[in-house]
């Protein structure tokens, strides 16, 4: 067995222990230290197993909230002690590794390896499919270099696939001379555009300026559609998911922005034209800011 897996099952057996024993403050490195002595006594370099538990603990609120968007269906109280843990593992070896020493691709197919060897019979596809979602969030880093190495996948028939809509707005607002941009942060770290879901047979506008009131706390007006997209998502459970989203520039007084209690956002925040390209923001959404700072300019000079 490699080292790394080794290592692997070892931080996963530490995490196991902690978490079967109702994740008490404890001295986790004890824990950690035992476990070396008594199941890889000859492992060379242990220096990965503390570092990968380290960034475990000290990421742990993030990872779970992200555990529990990819997963919605599933409470993390209710996903088995085997199964989260080595969620915990993948998605900090995801996120927040070193790609270089751990590509997304091996870090998602360690865990599944883990979840076949010490899981239940479903385990590998669940874990699979949670990982799966994250790494098409983040924009599936690392897939240009291994997809000439792979078979074409089967097309997808999106005609087939259930459909779920949303709503969302580049929202902005004046502060004397300032044109200030809302936005709210995810859990993987990226700045985005407040939205919403929109239950079959609703008004775009009105759902839209009615989630968004729910997540940030804003009264909007829509001001133009910005565009729309469409794009085929993975649900742990569901499978394959059409999601088309429409985009909306809105109007908003300026005011303290309110954000929901949600697993899939830790922050929302105003930010200045000049500051926007600094931010860490999906590629899809440039566009559409690009589009909307038109518009407000050409409303202004107007």
């Amino acid at each position: 067995m490699a080292n790394r897996h080794l290592s692997r099952s070892i931080v996963l057996q530490t995490l196991f222990e902690w978490d079967f024993n109702g994740a008490k403050d404890v001295d986790i490195k004890e824990i950690v230290k035992r476990n070396l002595e008594e199941f890889a006594p000859g492992l060379e370099d242990d220096n990965f197993v503390f570092s990968l538990i380290g960034e475990i603990f000290k990421k742990r609120k993030s990872i779970d909230e992200i555990i529990e968007k990819a997963a919605p269906d599933w409470p993390l109280d209710k996903i088995s002690v085997v199964d989260r843990n080595i969620l915990r593992i993948g998605l900090t070896e995801l996120l927040f590794g070193d790609r270089n020493q751990v590509p997304p691709k091996v870090a998602i197919n360690e865990s599944i390896e883990l979840a076949k060897t010490y899981g239940g019979e479903n385990s590998s596809k669940f874990v699979n499919g949670v990982l799966g979602a994250v790494y098409k969030e983040i924009g599936e880093p690392g897939k240009d270099e291994t997809s000439k190495k792979k078979k074409a996948e089967e097309p997808v028939d999106v005609s087939k696939l259930p459909v779920e809509r949303k709503g969302g707005a580049i929202v902005y607002a004046k502060r004397g001379k300032d044109v200030l941009f809302a936005f709210v942060h995810d859990v993987f770290g990226y700045w985005t555009i407040s939205k919403g879901g929109i239950e079959e047979g609703e008004d775009e506008e009105k759902a839209t300026i009615r989630e968004l009131k729910e997540e940030i706390g804003l009264d909007i007006k829509i001001i133009a559609k910005l565009g729309e997209n469409e794009y085929v998502a993975s649900h742990p459970e569901k499978g394959k998911i059409l999601k088309k989203v429409t985009y909306f520039l809105a109007e908003s007084e300026y005011r303290e922005l309110i954000l929901e209690k949600s697993g899939g956002l830790d922050d929302a925040k105003w930010f200045q034209l000049s500051e926007i390209p600094e931010l860490r923001i999906y590629n899809d959404i440039v566009p559409l800011i690009t589009r909307a700072v038109e518009i407000i300019s050409k409303k202004s000079s107007s």
